[in-house]
């Protein structure tokens, strides 16, 4: 048998000592990209805590909140405000839409420290059993709902609707640019298309809309 040469030798070492090496590599220290808990000072265990102050329905109120809070959960959790609902908990289905400095918003989509000083309008703040607002009132009178799980988000869309209307602000469905939107059901199913109702009460959703939108007239 022939005897291997030094450099053979060498050479299988070499090969021998790879190995060895990524066979023992996940037994070594973590690597720098890959740091253990304790080297990462202020790690996500720890949650970051901030304070907010805004004004919900009229009230002042200042909260301490893990920063990751949204306003919705903000709301529904520390406020007990329970009108917004959750729904997808990703901005699709419209359920948790508020007001917010006299625009709509789905809730669940914006961090509550992000709205310092705002003024923020639930369905709570709209009106109340005894004092229905007149877009409560036209939902009951024309049953603009059936489970009612969607309806709190549904009204508060519907009177920021009525008010981006009256201000001359445009939608997908607006024909002529040059002249005021008016309150047609076209203007109305595509400015409520973010507000999605699976029981299917649209019809009767815009029926409220558009007697409210006649006594506003």
């Amino acid at each position: 048998m022939r005897k291997p040469t030094a450099l053979e030798v060498s050479r299988r070492r070499l090969l021998m000592g790879t190995a060895a090496s990524v066979a023992l590599g996940p037994m070594s220290s973590p690597s720098p990209a890959q740091p253990t808990q304790s080297a990462v000072p202020g790690s996500s265990e720890v949650p970051s805590v901030s304070k907010v102050s805004f004004t919900v329905n009229g009230a002042r109120h200042e909260l301490e909140v893990d920063t990751r809070t949204t306003l919705l959960d903000a709301l529904r959790e520390h406020l007990q405000l329970t009108g917004s609902k959750k729904g997808c908990d990703q901005g699709q289905c419209g359920a948790c839409t508020v007001i917010v400095n006299g625009r709509r918003m789905t809730s669940c989509l914006t961090l509550a420290v992000m709205h310092e000083g705002d003024s923020i309008t639930t369905v709570e703040g709209l009106g109340g059993p005894d004092n229905l607002h007149s877009m409560q009132a036209a939902f009951v009178k024309h049953d603009g709902y059936q489970c009612g799980y969607c309806t709190p988000g549904q009204i508060c869309s519907a009177v920021a609707v009525l008010d981006e209307i009256k201000a001359g602000i445009p939608s997908y469905a607006t024909a002529d640019l040059l002249i005021a939107p008016q309150v047609v059901a076209a203007e109305i199913r595509e400015r409520m298309s973010g507000n999605i109702c699976r029981c299917g009460a649209y019809s009767n959703i815009i029926d409220a809309i558009t007697e409210v939108a006649g006594r506003q007239a």
